[in-house]
């Protein structure tokens, strides 16, 4: 499976999630996050000669859209939304746990991987280089940490 059809289909559970029960999307989701994490470390990002020239790509996901699906997340996920974090900066300086949140991790990862899909689609795919490097970016500086996280809380979830 690409990696533009796999993003797409993490992206479509998540904005279709309110359609499973948690056990079952708790299951989606670790089949889909380690396969994503792979597909992202694995392929390395060729630079033509030196630097990138970057292109402005549109945010798809506003604030209303990212809220919209953090929100239906929470309902699916109930009473495990909320998991302790361990690799938060705050930890090193802080007395008490810190505590994260299963759909907004999620969304933190759906975030990057639905502007990627969106722009490959509207350019009928001419702008797929530049949107992956933006996402690869992305990747290595935020979502990666993210995605391994929030894939111990759900594993966590799945196995209790």
């Amino acid at each position: 499976m690409s990696l533009t059809a796999l993003s797409a289909e993490y992206c479509s559970t998540l904005e279709n999630c309110r359609e499973y029960e948690e056990e079952e999307f708790v299951k989606l989701m670790l089949n889909y996050l380690p396969r994503i994490y792979l597909e992202f470390s694995d392929i390395e990002v060729e630079e033509a000669g030196g630097a990138f020239d970057y292109e402005y790509f549109p945010a798809y996901v506003d604030e209303d859209f990212y809220e919209s699906v953090r929100r239906n997340l929470e309902g699916v996920m109930g009473e495990d939304d909320t998991f302790l974090e361990t690799f938060e900066e705050d930890m090193k300086y802080s007395d008490t746990p810190v505590a994260a949140s299963v759909s907004e991790s999620l969304a933190d990862i759906f975030q990057p991987l639905y502007n990627f899909i969106s722009v490959v689609k509207d350019s009928e795919g001419e702008n797929a280089e530049g949107a992956f490097r933006e996402c690869k970016e992305n990747f290595e500086s935020y979502w990666a940490q993210t995605l391994c996280n929030v894939m111990r809380a759900l594993n966590h979830i799945r196995y209790k």
